[in-house]
Order: C-alpha cells, then structure tokens, then sequence
C-alpha cells in the first residue's frame, strides 16, 4: 500500500521586503539579500511545495538587456533614427541605417520614414544598453523586422512567464487549442497570428484572462475549457 501522501502547494502574497524562504531561482530585479536573506522587491505570490518555492511579481516594469528580443512601438523618428516604445521605462533607437541593412550590402532609399510608419510594431533585438542612454535595436537578424500580419498585444511584463508557462505549457495551450501562432517578446508584448478573425478575438480573450489571473491555480486547464467553450460558441 502507498502510504505517500500527495504533495500540497501553499500559496501566500508577500509585500516589498518580506522575506521569502527557500526561494530557488534567481528572480533578477524583482528580489534582493538582505541581512542574509531573500526578500521580495515588489508585491509578489509565492508558490511553495516541497520540492520547490517560486516567486510570482505582481507588479514591475521591463528592464531592458542586451540580447533580449522586444517588440517596440513606432512612436516617433529624428533625422536618422526611429524612436520605438518597448513597454520600458526606456525607449528603443532604430537606426535607419541598420533598418535597411547598410552594413550588410543594403541602400537607403530617398523617404525611408515611409518604409516603417509611427504606428508599426517592430521585432528587434537589443544590442547596446548601459543604463546611461537608451537601448539600442537592431533588426538584422532573422525572424526581426517589422510586423506585417496579425496583432499585437501589449501585457504586464511580469506576466511573461505565466503567458509562456513551465516548459512551455500553457504557450503550448493556447496554440494546439486555437490554431494561432505566439510569439511573446520579454518586454510584454504578444504577436499573435491566426487563420482569421473570430480565432483571434478568442485568442486575445485567452490572453487577457492569463494576465487576470496569473495569481490563480489550474489556470492551464481552464484556459484550455475557456477556448474549447468560445470556440464552440462561435462555431470555429
């Protein structure tokens, strides 16, 4: 007989500098040591089994690093540059020359501020960013670039994680349970593609509800229901 009695998971909110006990991942800026321990930098829910205590921030901003992968907001541009809102404290710089691809062979052509609009959403990647100037983007990679189909949603940047899930989950979810294609950026923002408009809505629904309830148990699960539900609903 098993006499193994099945593992409970204790949730509790903690404020700014409570203590957070047997935390085992980094959390980055949103925890700090302090007198020998770790403490929560903003309103957050902690999630404890016996096998692991995870840090959930409530609240927070992105912070931008080299390497990450944005989608910036075309908000203005200067004589040689595009300036780009990444869901920042910072804005994003997108030089024309690097738009078109001098480096690489490209020509800049008369009116390039025609080729990319106040108004686009742009995939780029942060290349320079040291805190006293503002992150600079590129697009000369692959999959960067302007966003030519689809939508683009705009989150909580701290609502990444639990929009991706563990391994993959519940990004895995909402693609196999609506047809759309994902793609979420680190500074809160989700391109989502789908075969047409009904799926979107549905999928954007899906979205919302995530960064509602990021706090809940079971979410995973009652995405799926909520999705299978709208889609039958909506007969697609």
């Amino acid at each position: 007989m098993n006499s193994e009695k099945p593992q409970t998971l204790r949730r509790y909110l903690v404020a700014p500098g409570e203590v957070i006990e047997g935390l085992n991942e980094n959390e980055g800026i949103y925890v700090f040591d302090y007198g020998g321990v770790r403490r929560a930098a903003v309103l957050g829910l902690v999630e404890a089994s016996q096998e692991e205590v995870n840090y959930i921030p409530l609240k927070g901003f992105y912070f931008p690093k080299e390497g990450d992968i944005v989608i910036g907001l075309v908000t203005s541009h200067g004589a040689a540059n595009w300036f780009l809102d990444i869901n920042s404290p910072y804005t994003g710089v997108l030089s024309v020359q690097d738009f078109f691809g001098v480096k690489q062979g490209g020509r800049v052509p008369d009116d390039p501020f025609s080729y990319l609009k106040i108004g686009d959403y742009v995939k780029a990647k942060i290349v320079a960013f040291d805190r006293t100037r503002d992150p600079v983007l590129t697009v000369q990679d692959k999959g960067l670039g302007r966003v030519v189909e689809g939508t683009v949603v705009t989150v909580k940047p701290v609502k990444v994680p639990r929009i991706i899930g563990k391994k993959g989950s519940m990004l895995e979810t909402l693609r196999s349970s609506t047809g759309c294609d994902f793609f979420v950026a680190v500074n809160g923002r989700v391109h989502i593609t789908c075969p047409n408009e009904l799926l979107q809505e549905i999928a954007i629904m899906a979205i919302r509800m995530i960064e509602e309830q990021s706090h809940l148990a079971g979410l995973t699960r009652r995405i799926k229901e909520f999705i299978e539900e709208e889609r039958k609903v909506r007969g697609v």
